[in-house]
């Protein structure tokens, strides 16, 4: 299939989007239709010459911005639609070609992804509507975490909240995991061993990836386990729900509301989530970023060490996402709180090493470490064209 891939990842107010060809040098048409049903709504991107517009969809709900998006593909027609749907539950282990049964799954894993899925089937529901001669396939953030053991994925809870309810650890940043695991065994003479992933942006998430396949990874049920984030707190005690409720008389609604939106890196600078003003601030002298910058690293490398006991043999680390890309201050923070590991940069190379550039920034006397950039799109875009030929 060599016409191209027209990838969605719908929002409650947005519609981000990328036309991806199958040859990877081609130029992309990517953007994001943003503020939707408001009349601040608005369409912007690039086209194929790469060159940034911006359009005005005053009052544009999906189906209407998802027309503005067609009309931007300049006249370039897709062979396929390929979603993002954040949580498929235990139904999916891979990407699945979309008809009636799949979209009844993805309807029974919306509590377990209430801000998510319901986001996603509207987007399905919109693309479905709109352009009926196209297949549609949906690709989930949870599908490459579906080989964690069981030791790894149930929590210490009656075995009735498994069985009947699906509370478990499912994982997240699926894609990101499987395209930058996948990158490693191609340029890394270690091959497809045993790999650990660090994915650091405003959402961070950690895995241990050995021959391709995730065996253990932080984020759980939700994804707000795990390390610290822009905004989300990531680990803390079971018990300060009930704490937060007692003592302060926090509802649920409060306290998730402060977990999720105002906590993590947020929380502790009492500044911004976003890592580089972090940076800045600590380097001023700010108390509060310099102790958001260290409880990130150091939540970040603990998470590392602990995966890694899942991990059969250890070749190296790789990092990823807008932080892991970006940060080499983070980087060389995160790798100097792994000593045991035998782990040591280059300083050169790690400070060299950002906006989008693949490199290996370790010192070459010990496992290795890669910064490889990301690319979620033309993952879904993979496994879009890879389930389209299984049902050809």
């Amino acid at each position: 299939m060599n016409a191209p891939i027209l990838v969605i990842n719908c929002g409650s107010s947005s519609i981000k989007y990328a036309l991806i060809d199958s040859d990877p040098n081609a130029p992309r048409l990517a953007g994001i239709a943003e503020r939707l049903g408001s009349t601040e709504a608005h369409l912007k991107g690039s086209n194929s010459c790469g060159e940034s517009f911006q359009q005005s969809l005053s009052g544009a709900d999906h189906a209407q911005a998802l027309h503005a998006i067609f009309a931007r593909l300049e006249e370039r027609s897709p062979a396929a639609i390929g979603h993002r749907v954040v949580h498929g539950g235990e139904h999916f282990t891979q990407a699945a070609l979309i008809d009636a049964s799949v979209i009844d799954a993805i309807e029974t894993t919306a509590a377990l992804a209430p801000l998510h899925n319901p986001a996603n089937l509207a987007g399905i529901a919109a693309t479905r509507a709109l352009f009926p001669y196209l297949p549609q396939v949906a690709v989930f953030d949870t599908a490459f975490h579906q080989t964690l053991p069981p030791q790894a994925y149930r929590y210490a809870l009656p075995e009735a909240l498994y069985t009947q309810h699906g509370i478990r650890r499912y994982g997240f940043h699926g894609t990101s995991h499987a395209f930058v695991s996948q990158r490693a065994g191609e340029i890394s003479e270690r091959g497809n061993g045993g790999w650990l992933v660090a994915h650091l942006g405003n959402g961070c998430s950690t895995s241990a990836v050995w021959h391709n396949q995730s065996l253990d990874t932080s984020m759980g049920l939700t994804p707000l386990e795990g390390v610290a984030m822009g905004t989300r707190s990531g680990d803390v005690d079971p018990g300060l729900h009930a704490h937060l409720h007692r003592q302060l008389g926090w509802s649920l609604d409060d306290i998730d509301r402060v977990l999720n939106k105002e906590s993590g890196l947020y929380g502790l600078s009492g500044l911004t989530n976003d890592m580089r003003e972090i940076e800045a601030a600590a380097d001023e002298g700010h108390a509060g970023a310099r102790l958001a910058f260290d409880v990130f690293c150091y939540r970040v490398a603990k998470s590392l060490a602990a995966l890694s006991c899942a991990l059969p043999t250890f070749d190296g680390v790789l990092l990823t996402g807008g932080i892991g890309e970006n940060s080499f201050q983070v980087r060389k923070r995160v790798i100097h709180l792994l000593p045991h590991f035998g782990l040591a940069l280059d300083d050169d190379k790690n400070t060299a090493t950002r906006s989008g550039r693949e490199g290996r920034i370790d010192a070459g006397n010990g496992p290795e470490v890669w910064v490889i950039p990301t690319d979620e799109e033309g993952r879904i875009a993979a496994e879009t064209r890879q389930c389209l030929e299984t049902h050809a």
